[in-house]
């Protein structure tokens, strides 16, 4: 069936949004660390920080899910995290404290909480069966933005301090607010069932979605100890200057939005969907904790090259894996579980990370990556390799 010209204006106005979206959350994110370091944080005080945004969405990711889905409609909640993410930069660029430091962060995981909506909204644009597809390419336009907002917070920090930064994001926040407004909801959202709150057990209790879960905890652990987490603070002491740290991010972040794209298209159907995501978990496990050893800037650099494609590998992987059994009217509880469950990972990695920082120095958190990441290679191999992966249906279904 093909599309009409309404609905791929709607689908480009989808991308823009999300690209903006993701764009303004991540567009501090790798001086952030050095930024805490600025106003005198330990690294206790750090984690505490950094950890804040995984923590909120602990919290707020499930109830919005079920939210979503009790009034079938997904645009409001992406207005809302629009306006969270502007405003968490603006609580960055009115205060140089710690307090609003911790403010302005707790805001993005407001604003992050939403993103159930925004993945739930744009598999309604798909057919059921494309389920995983979208997630493919949704994870695609994640890293993109992210990609795109990192890359200029090193040059903007050069060129016009701290606040550079943060003033930028909020102006893209607003812009994605404006052109958020214009989204239509898909029909499909107006057509189904509410989600009633006896539906939540049986996804809650989903074992497949609890151990994909349970592996994306470990998979964001290890993703916000290193490049979102500790790393930039890493490459500051090993010499690296503000535009030192926007090679890092494209030597991170290119490598990871190409093996995004892949992974499901390419990889998955010719050598197995888990597979491809155990591979992801060990050489990503071996370069996080190798970070710890590289003696010079440029070694570093190439390390986060290949532990950017390796981590690539497993997080599209899980993300459509986490829906792709699941009825449609039940999708945004199970996608709200599923972004609950793994937002552990991003409050407890940097938390854990921090407080083993403060005690034993800033290169064992990179061990502690490592440590989880092995972690996650053995439960892969404990939980799925006996079932020999994905059924053919399924490995077909990752390359449409």
């Amino acid at each position: 069936m093909k599309s009409t010209t309404s609905e791929r204006i709607n689908h480009t106005i989808f991308v823009l949004v999300t690209l903006l979206y993701w764009c303004s959350l991540y567009v501090y994110v790798p001086i952030l660390s050095p930024y805490l370091d600025h106003l005198g944080a330990s690294y206790t005080m750090a984690g505490i920080v950094l950890g804040s945004y995984g923590l909120t969405q602990i919290v707020l990711r499930l109830p919005l899910g079920i939210t979503s889905d009790r009034f079938k409609s997904r645009k409001p909640f992406i207005l809302l995290g629009m306006l969270c993410t502007a405003s968490s930069c603006l609580c960055f660029a009115l205060g140089e404290q710690l307090g609003w430091a911790f403010a302005g962060r707790v805001l993005s995981g407001v604003g992050a909480s939403t993103w159930v909506a925004f993945t739930v909204m744009y598999a309604g644009l798909y057919r059921g069966e494309q389920a995983t597809r979208a997630m493919g390419t949704i994870s695609l336009l994640t890293v993109a933005g992210q990609l795109f907002g990192m890359s200029m917070s090193g040059y903007l920090v050069k060129w016009g301090g701290w606040n550079a930064a943060f003033w930028t994001g909020a102006i893209i926040g607003l812009a994605g607010l404006a052109l958020a407004f214009l989204l239509k909801e898909p029909k499909e959202s107006g057509e189904r069932a509410a989600m009633r709150f006896a539906d939540l057990a049986p996804v809650m209790k989903d074992k497949l979605l609890l151990k994909v879960s349970s592996l994306s905890i470990l998979a964001h652990s290890v993703l916000f100890i290193t490049m979102f987490g500790f790393t930039p603070s890493y490459a500051l002491s090993l010499g690296a200057d503000e535009a030192g740290l926007t090679l890092l991010v494209f030597a991170f972040m290119i490598p990871h939005a190409v093996s995004s794209f892949m992974t499901g298209k390419r990889f998955a159907p010719r050598f197995g969907a888990w597979n491809v995501v155990l591979l992801g978990f060990a050489v990503s496990a071996v370069c996080s904790a190798a970070t710890s050893l590289v003696p010079g800037f440029g070694l570093l650099l190439l390390t986060q090259a290949v532990n950017g494609f390796f981590q690539g590998l497993h997080f599209p992987l899980l993300l459509g894996l986490s829906i792709q059994h699941i009825p449609e009217q039940k999708r945004a509880t199970a996608m709200g579980l599923y972004q609950a469950v793994y937002a552990i990972g991003m409050f407890a990695g940097p938390f854990l990370a921090g407080g083993l920082n403060e005690w034993a120095g800033l290169k064992s958190g990179f061990y502690l990556a490592g440590v989880l990441g092995l972690s996650a290679v053995g439960l892969t191999l404990f939980w799925f390799r006996p079932r020999r992966q994905l059924s053919d249906a399924s490995q077909a279904s990752l390359s449409r």
